[in-house]
C-alpha cells in the first residue's frame, strides 16, 4: 500500500495498530479519485434542486435500491463511515476506529453529542439494534451479506461499539459505508421498524420535509449535524423526470440546478450549452446479461460461453456507452478497482461459439427471450445489441422491455435471462459478495461456485496485499472462464450542473453524492 493510502487509512482509526503490516483497508483507487474541493469558504443559504430519472420508490434505508433512494438516504441518514473522494473512507457518525491483531475485533468511537432528527441521542444502543436488524433477514436489507461478517455488535459504553468477526477481515471501515448500513434509532426498530417506509429519522445532514416518490422529494437543513458547518444548502428538492431530453432542457434553462446522471446524447448536447458544466468519471458501473445457472440452458456452462463469444466489446462501448466506457471481460472488477487483474479482452469468435453450442446439445440453436427494465434505457440497448452480435452464433433472441417497477417485482432476482445494472462497490470483495458469491444478498445467476466463495473468502483475511491480490487474480479467471453472466462494457459516469454550483463532483462507486459539501454561488437563482 502506498505511503498516501497509509496515511488516509491512519487518520481514520484510532491509535494502537501496533505491528499489523500494511494492508488497504481503505479500498482506494487513486487514478479516479475527485478534484479537490474548492479552497474558498462556501457560502451558506440556498435552495438546490437536483433532478433524477425515476422514482425514490423506497425511503426505508435499510432497504434501498437503487441511485435516487440511495441519493435520499444519504441525505437523511449517517453511517459509521463514508467512502470520500478516491474511494478513500472516512469518519462519519464513528470518529475513530482500531482493529485487534487478529482482525477479528474492530472497536468503534461515536462522536459526542449526536443526535436523530426528532432530538433523541444517538449511541452506541442505536448502533448495535441497526446492524441487528440489517443481519436479520425478516429485515429484508441488501446490507445484510455486504457489510462484513458480523458475528455479533455490543456495546461497551455510550460511545464504544465493539464489532466481533466470525473471520478475520480487513476491509470492515469500507465495508460500514455500505449503501444501506445507515443508522436509525433503537426505538423505532424495537416498535415499529416498518415505518421507516413512510417517515424518516435519521441523524444526516438534511431533514425530511415532504415525499412524494414520483413527483418531489423536499429536505431542509438539519441544524444539529455533527458538523455545525455543514450542510452550507437550506434545502434540497429531489425532481422526478423521466423524460432525459426534459430534464436536460430543465438544466439548460436554469429549472434545476444538478443532474443525478445523464446519457452519452443528452451529454454531448449539455457540453455545449451555456452556463453548463458536463461531468465524467470512469467508474466501475456496469450492464450483465444475467442468465440462470441452474436451469436450462444456462446450467450447461457452454452455452454461457457460447453467448460471451458472440459479443463485440469495443463495438458495444460505442453503441451502448455512446463510448463513454472501457471494454468489459465478464467480470465486475474494472481498471478502477485496485484489484483489477490484466487479462486479454475476450474477442467475438462465432464459429467457437457455434461449436460450444452444439456440443451443448443445441446444433439447430436455441430461442430465449431476454428481459430489460426501461430504466436506464442502456439495458434495452444492451439486449438489443446482443440480440444481433448472438445471432449468427445460433441465439434467436427476443427482446422484453418492461418498466422498472415491474422489473423489480416480477423478474429481479427471479429471472433466467435478463439484464441487470449495477454501480461501482467500494471493494472487490464487496461486489462479489453483492452479486456472486453463494451467499450474496443479490445472488441473481444462482451461479453458487464453491472455489470461487472460497477464493473471496480467504482474501478477506489477508492484510498484505500481494496475497490479496493473488486470490483475486484467482477469483477473476474463474468467472471469466465460467461467464455466470456476460459483463460488456463498463460506463463511464456522466451527469451535470449549473456552473453555479459548487462543491460538487461526481464519485466513482455512483451511490456516493456528498451533497452536504455542496453550496451554490453569487449567480444562483434565489428561491423560497
Amino acid at each position: 500500500m502506498s505511503s498516501v493510502t497509509r496515511r488516509l487509512f491512519l487518520s481514520g482509526t484510532a491509535a494502537g495498530l501496533g505491528t499489523l503490516p500494511a494492508f488497504g483497508l481503505t479500498g482506494m483507487a487513486p487514478a479516479f479519485a475527485q478534484s479537490a474541493p474548492a479552497k474558498s469558504t462556501p457560502g451558506r443559504g440556498g435552495v438546490l434542486r437536483i433532478s433524477v430519472d425515476q422514482a425514490a420508490s423506497v425511503i426505508h434505508p435499510l432497504r434501498t435500491r437503487v441511485n435516487p433512494e440511495y441519493l435520499v438516504a444519504e441525505l437523511l441518514y449517517s453511517g459509521l463511515t463514508r467512502l470520500a473522494a478516491g474511494m478513500t473512507v472516512e469518519p462519519d457518525l464513528a470518529e475513530s476506529w482500531s482493529p485487534d491483531q487478529t482482525l477479528t475485533e474492530w472497536t468503534f468511537i461515536l462522536r459526542q453529542g449526536l443526535t436523530f432528527h426528532d432530538g433523541s441521542p444517538c449511541t452506541s444502543k442505536d448502533v448495535v439494534a441497526t446492524f441487528t436488524a440489517i443481519l436479520d433477514p425478516k429485515t429484508a436489507s441488501p446490507g445484510r451479506t455486504n457489510v462484513g461478517p458480523i458475528k455479533e455488535v455490543m456495546a461497551k459504553d455510550e460511545r464504544t461499539v465493539l464489532f466481533r468477526l466470525t473471520s478475520p477481515y480487513a476491509d470492515l471501515p469500507v465495508a460500514l459505508a455500505y449503501t444501506n448500513a445507515r443508522i436509525v434509532p433503537a426505538k423505532v426498530i424495537e416498535t415499529d421498524l416498518d415505518s421507516l417506509s413512510r417517515s424518516a429519522v435519521g441523524t444526516g445532514p438534511f431533514k425530511l420535509v415532504s415525499f412524494e416518490p414520483d413527483r418531489k422529494i423536499v429536505v431542509e437543513r438539519n441544524p444539529a449535524y455533527y458538523d455545525p458547518a455543514r450542510p452550507y444548502l437550506d434545502r434540497v428538492e429531489v425532481l422526478v423526470y423521466p423524460d432525459r431530453t426534459a430534464e436536460a432542457s430543465a438544466l439548460i434553462s436554469g429549472d434545476i440546478d444538478l443532474m443525478l446522471g445523464t446519457a452519452p446524447g443528452e451529454y454531448q448536447r449539455l457540453e455545449k450549452a451555456s452556463g453548463v458544466k458536463a461531468l465524467r468519471v470512469p467508474s466501475g458501473q456496469f450492464l450483465n446479461v444475467n442468465m440462470g445457472c441452474d436451469q436450462k440452458p444456462f446450467s450447461d456452462p457452454r452455452v454461457r460461453k457460447a453467448l460471451a463469444l458472440s459479443v463485440d466489446r469495443e463495438a458495444m462501448v460505442g453503441f451502448v456507452a455512446g463510448g463513454y466506457g472501457t471494454p468489459g471481460n465478464d467480470t465486475p472488477i474494472s481498471p478502477a478497482y485496485r484489484f483489477h487483474r490484466e487479462q486479454p479482452l475476450r474477442k467475438a469468435d462465432l464459429a467457437q461459439a457455434k461449436k460450444l453450442l452444439a456440443e451443448a446439445g443445441y446444433p439447430n440453436g436455441v430461442d430465449l427471450t431476454m428481459i430489460a427494465s426501461d430504466k436506464p434505457g442502456t439495458r434495452t440497448e444492451l439486449a438489443v445489441a446482443i440480440r444481433e452480435m448472438a445471432k449468427p452464433a445460433g441465439f434467436r433472441i427476443q427482446v422484453q422491455t418492461m418498466p422498472h417497477a415491474t422489473y423489480l417485482d416480477q423478474v429481479w432476482k427471479k429471472g433466467n435471462f435478463y439484464v441487470g445494472f449495477y454501480n461501482m462497490q467500494a471493494t472487490a470483495d464487496a461486489v462479489f459478495s453483492l452479486l456472486y458469491t453463494s451467499d450474496a444478498a443479490w445472488n441473481e445467476t444462482r451461479w453458487n461456485n464453491k472455489d470461487f466463495d472460497a477464493l473471496v473468502a480467504e482474501a478477506r483475511t489477508k492484510t498484505e496485499e500481494a496475497e490479496r491480490a493473488a486470490l483475486y487474480a484467482k477469483a477473476q479467471q474463474l468467472m471469466h472462464d465460467e461467464v455466470p453472466s456476460v459483463i460488456p462494457v463498463f460506463f463511464d459516469l456522466l451527469a451535470a450542473r449549473r456552473d453555479y454550483v459548487e462543491g460538487y463532483d461526481l464519485h466513482p462507486r455512483g451511490s456516493v453524492f456528498r451533497l452536504d459539501f455542496v453550496s451554490l454561488g453569487a449567480a444562483a437563482p434565489k428561491r423560497s
